[in-house]
């Protein structure tokens, strides 16, 4: 799988700089799923693919785990994770919850411009090749992200911590994999623009419900896939 990514452009000599680079685009692979959930991470491969020393890549890596987009099985190394089903609901458990929450709060306390700027990111995402063609939503990372967005204007510094570190680039993972399902991208930006409609009406209590519903769907959306996957591997064992 590494030998498809695109050649390193690595020109710094700082290890800091380099260790740097290296963990931006392994975690770009990872969460885009150039390299596969699962796949085991060979330092030295990675080491030639990149061009860097083990040193400043070993720092990556050890970053990557704290993103918890790695981890470290015993006897084996370092692999992409690859969540099961029930940890993927647990997940999105966690996200209906406190993505709620933020989202209550953004309506209290975002200002005009916040949502104006939010509004604008939604203009953006509707402009998006992938969108326009019914094959993907817009997947960039940070101020262009609109739940990122909503969870830096919940003002609450520990929820966005959580949200917006820890566990932010495991969830934009999960949300690449599944925002190609059929019909699935409309259906997020209109609830997307509800969303916004609530907040911009200073609606926290609607704000919330909506948020929740949103990820509710996308929680069931995951339940559906792995319900089709386990189906056809029935049917392909010919199993009733």
């Amino acid at each position: 799988m590494l030998d498809q990514l695109d050649p390193p452009v690595i020109a710094q000599d700082d290890s800091e700089t380099l260790s740097e680079n290296v963990f931006r685009r392994i975690q770009a692979a990872i969460v885009k799923g150039e390299i596969a959930p699962g796949s085991k991470i060979s330092e030295p491969e990675l080491a030639r693919t990149y061009g860097i020393s083990r040193g400043p890549l070993r720092e990556a890596i050890h970053r990557l785990e704290g993103q918890r987009l790695l981890v470290r099985v015993p006897h084996v190394g370092a692999r992409v994770v690859s969540l099961s089903h029930a940890e993927l609901l647990e997940l999105y458990e966690i996200r209906e919850s406190l993505e709620g929450m933020a989202c209550r709060l953004a309506a209290e306390r975002m200002t005009v411009e916040e949502i104006d700027e939010l509004r604008h990111v939604l203009e953006t995402h509707e402009r998006d090749a992938a969108f326009q063609a019914g094959v993907g939503y817009y997947q960039q990372e940070g101020d262009f992200d609109f739940h990122y967005r909503i969870i830096q204007g919940s003002g609450n510094r520990t929820l966005t911590q959580m949200l917006c570190g820890e566990l932010y680039q495991l969830v934009r993972m999960y949300r690449i994999q599944f925002s190609t399902t059929p019909n699935r991208p409309r259906q997020a930006f209109a609830e997307h623009h509800r969303i916004l409609d609530a907040i911009a009406d200073r609606d926290g209590e609607l704000a919330e419900l909506l948020m929740r519903r949103h990820i509710g769907a996308s929680k069931r959306n995951i339940a559906r896939h792995y319900q089709d996957g386990a189906t056809k591997t029935a049917t392909e064992r010919g199993e009733s």
